[in-house]
């Protein structure tokens, strides 16, 4: 590579890869063929070599920020945990206390070891399962993966390679609906149209040239903004129309988007589930900011040990902060994740999930959900709906030079001629140049040259947008038999045919055409006039045969189905029928347009049918729906859904869908399905029903735990329980709910979307929480005056009475927050929730009798304490089942 244009000064705001800077603004000051000079390359690709040694050189087209974290990088941070930081503070006292200034017979290091066991296994526990958890999220990501059209040498023609082994120098074409897969340079361009809002925030697409048209009129500045180039493009972006050849200047982090990764790269709106995640954890630590300082100074007037009160009080904010919920979220997500992928739907963020469990409104197309998408060429009509075979020769003329956006029409009109064998009548035709398809056209057109040398240029595209470019009709079939002018009655005639055609659940296509000299000239949309309508291709995309079984499953789990289309009405209406989706309303496009939001908002509601919607309507009415209090949920995997996939609270995408789509969506579907949507809906659901266990269980425990200390501060002559025994408590706690995420979820409980709800898990901590107060309260006065633990000499007997009894209600909350019904009774946890709990629980009661339990200032229970200990169980669960009932019919709902 030219060395003198790579050691030049870093432009502003690019990065380095293996100190190489991005050439890009040299490149689009030249000529295209100079860039291919100072590149290095040619129009016909790099060679093997020449890729190997660029790959090995600046490395693969990967931006760094991407990557996930190594694990060591996860094994620090599961390292740094509030709980960790207290274990590590207290075995620091601990040396102190009970090694460097005790006395050497008294000399000990066992509290040390224990305290060091618990920061290894607090680490080592929450470090497996986000490991784990980001490892499974890492492969579902690479089951999903964007390629870009690249030409290397001893290729016939460009093939689809990974992005990432794109190198500089590498040519690569593009189409419509194509990702930028890296900073290029133009070297021809054809109607091209980028968005690249991705990178500026600027909606409107802009037009790049190979060769700008203000070249002539003055030189290209060199301090102009890099974004701004028209002779550029830039990694991320997309193609929106047009076709164009370019080579790849700068990969990974040396392109734009690598520079602005940080800033850039996952940054979407917080979904509803962040922000509650982050207001229970905010209410939790506020809550402890409040409390914590409260029980140190209570103790440490009472006691008069203020070291010990401190390491106290800092153990309860220990317990009360909430350390494992990073892991129960990431570990529920991920585990519903991998189970979604059986169902054949891959997760791209974790965090849709929930989103999808509250989903209420499905927005779809109907192409490829409620039909087969496999589209067949049925007819082709002349103006009168006769069969003619020009217009279909005109079609395949269409379809085959054109090199855009080849859909699944294209392919119909393609594989129908090859069935028919006309393709051997038209191969003397020449290419002499193409409009591209956009969706604000709705049309595309080819120039042709015959063997009689005339242009011809055909037109094929939506009726409505056909019909005013047409000035002249071929009556073949008709009475004059030859090209008259498109008269009113012949406009009604051809509105009578198609309509007849969409009846029959027919998509009909205009197709146009008029000769013209022949020039070997560019053309341009404007050249779209005065076509003679030859007359209409009609496509069927039969019903699934799942469809009916889809909608009816997706109903009965509270989710309602839009179609969001750019047919039309009455095609849609009559596959609507067939496939028993119930039509409520319908709006056109030009009606959308003509609402406010406000108006739209309300009209969207008791809306089924949305037909020939732009890009900006399918996204306007995403929003209404949102405006209204609706999680909604888009499919598409088209270029023109790209918007309303990023605007919808669950994008949904296929893997055969363009690149832009993919990048956009959040959920990629492997079959275009809503049987498989409806699958992935309840796991949704199953997830966030987990998540939420957890975080009732954890804040109402904590909420019963406070009051309890509070208490026990107040009254007591010594310290209800050991610092080092809060500890071992809260940990055993905390791996008792490990299981969470594999547990079962009631069937009622998923039968309807479920929304994250912050001030109902205050409301539930205000209720469930002071019932483990009042049987705190209980053991303390049981322990008090039943079993004598009323003098700082029997504290022991005291705080392992407590620590038990803490220890098994925290561990019994577990089954009775996870369900609604009697649990064991009506609802039985899943087996791994049963025998962790039943492990921790007696673990708990063993602990008391262990030389581990003498290590941490426990002393042996009595017998008869065993007896008060199932009675005070006994009437815990009963007393929170009473509570659960009062709770459920005034409020709805428990979980």
């Amino acid at each position: 590579m030219n060395k003198e244009l790579i050691n030049k000064p870093k432009p502003s705001g690019v990065n380095n890869v293996k100190g190489h800077p991005s050439p890009l603004p040299e490149l689009c000051a030249c000529a295209p063929e100079e860039a291919l000079v100072r590149l290095e390359a040619s129009k016909s690709g790099l060679t093997e070599e020449q890729v190997e040694a660029r790959l090995d050189q600046y490395g693969p087209n990967e931006v760094t920020h991407e990557k996930p974290p190594t694990w060591y990088q996860q094994l620090f941070h599961a390292f740094l945990t509030p709980f960790n930081g207290v274990l590590f503070a207290v075995s620091v006292v601990s040396l102190f206390s009970d090694v460097i200034f005790a006395a050497p017979e008294d000399r000990s290091f066992r509290t040390i070891i224990v305290l060091i066991t618990m920061i290894l296994l607090s680490t080592l526990l929450r470090f497996w399962q986000e490991f784990r958890s980001n490892k499974a999220a890492e492969e579902l990501k690479a089951m999903v993966t964007s390629t870009a059209a690249v030409l290397r040498a001893g290729m016939d023609r460009p093939q689809e390679l990974p992005i990432s082994s794109l190198v500089p120098g590498d040519i690569v074409y593009l189409s419509a609906g194509d990702m930028i897969p890296a900073d290029i340079r133009l070297l021809s361009a054809k109607d091209l149209f980028v968005s690249q809002a991705m990178l500026t925030g600027e909606a409107i697409p802009l037009e790049k040239y190979a060769v700008p048209p203000t070249k002539a009129a003055k030189a290209v500045d060199a301090s102009q903004n890099i974004l701004e180039r028209e002779t550029a493009c830039f990694m991320g972006t997309n193609v929106v129309s047009g076709t164009a050849v370019a080579i790849v200047a700068a990969t990974g982090d040396a392109t734009s988007f690598g520079a602005m990764a940080k800033d850039i790269v996952g940054v979407r709106p917080l979904t509803s589930f962040d922000k509650g995640i982050n207001k229970v954890s905010w209410m939790l630590i506020r809550f402890l900011t409040v409390m914590t300082p409260l029980v140190f100074l209570i103790n440490g007037l009472s006691k008069g040990d203020w070291l010990q009160s401190l390491l106290f009080a800092v153990s309860v904010a220990v317990g009360l902060t909430p350390e494992m919920l990073p892991m129960i979220v990431t570990t529920n997500l991920a585990k519903g994740a991998v189970t979604m992928a059986r169902r054949k739907a891959i997760v791209k963020r974790l965090n849709a999930i929930q989103n999808f469990g509250a989903m209420d409104i499905l927005c779809t197309d109907k192409t490829g959900t409620l039909t087969q998408n496999k589209i067949i060429l049925e007819r082709h009509l002349n103006v009168h709906g006769k069969d003619d075979l020009q217009v279909l020769e005109f079609a395949w003329l269409n379809s085959f030079y054109q090199t855009g956006l080849k859909n699944l029409l294209d392919i119909a009109v393609l594989d129908y001629a090859v069935q028919h064998d006309i393709v051997y009548k038209l191969q003397h035709y020449k290419k002499i140049d193409e409009i591209p398809f956009d969706f604000m056209r709705r049309r595309m057109s080819v120039v042709v040259r015959n063997g009689d040398n005339r242009n011809l240029m055909v037109c094929k595209g939506a009726i409505e947008e056909m019909l005013p470019l047409c000035a002249f009709a071929d009556d073949n079939g008709g009475a004059t038999g030859g090209v008259i002018p498109f008269t009113t009655e012949m406009r009604k005639e051809v509105r009578r045919v198609t309509r007849k055609l969409n009846q029959e659940g027919l998509r009909a296509l205009a197709v146009g055409y008029k000769w013209l000299s022949p020039e070997d000239r560019t053309y341009t949309v404007e050249d779209e006039k005065d076509f003679v309508l030859a007359g209409y291709v009609a496509f069927l995309d039969p019903p699934k045969d799942t469809a009916l079984q889809a909608i009816a499953a997706l109903r009965d789990h509270g989710v309602v189905i839009k179609i969001i289309t750019g047919d039309n009405e009455v095609v849609t209406r009559k596959i609507c029928k067939e496939v028993g989706l119930p039509i409520e309303h319908a709006l056109q496009g030009k009606d959308v347009e003509k609402l406010s939001d406000a108006h739209l908002a309300e009209a969207a509601e008791f809306t089924t049918i949305f037909a020939k919607m732009s890009p900006v309507q399918k996204s306007r009415v995403i929003r209404a729906l949102q405006r209204k209090g609706h999680t909604v949920g888009y499919l598409g995997d088209g270029i023109n859904d790209a918007a309303a996939l990023k605007d919808a609270d669950v994008g949904i995408s296929v893997d055969t869908a363009v690149d832009i789509a993919k990048e956009s969506a959040d959920i990629i579907l492997l079959e275009k399905s809503l049987l498989v949507l409806d699958e992935a809906v309840i796991e949704g659901r199953k997830t966030f029903a987990n998540i939420i266990k957890y975080i009732k269980m954890t804040a109402s425990s904590n909420f019963g735990n406070v009051f309890s200390v509070l208490v026990a501060s107040i009254f007591l002559p010594f310290l209800p329980m050991l610092p080092i025994q809060l500890l071992v408590q809260n940990l055993l706690y905390d791996i008792s709910q490990v299981s969470i995420p594999w547990d079962d979820v009631d069937a009622d409980f998923l039968k309807q979307p479920r929304k994250w709800d912050a001030g109902g898990i205050a409301r539930f901590m205000a209720f469930i929480g002071p019932i483990s107060s009042i049987f705190d309260i209980v053991t303390f006065l049981v322990m008090w005056n039943v079993f004598g633990a009323n003098t700082v000499e029997k504290q022991s007997l005291f705080q392992s009475g407590w620590f038990v009894v803490g220890l098994l209600t925290q561990t019994l909350i577990v089954h009775m927050i996870r369900t609604q019904h009697i649990p064991f009774i009506q609802s039985r946890a899943a087996t791994p929730v049963i025998l962790l709990t039943a492990c921790i629980m007696a673990f708990g009661m063993y602990l008391p009798f262990s030389s581990l339990g003498e290590h941490l200032g426990m002393v042996l229970l009595p017998l008869p304490y065993f007896g008060w200990l199932v009675g005070i169980l006994l009437s815990y669960c009963l007393l929170t089942q009473l509570v659960k009932t009062i709770y459920i019919r005034r409020f709805g709902q428990w979980l």
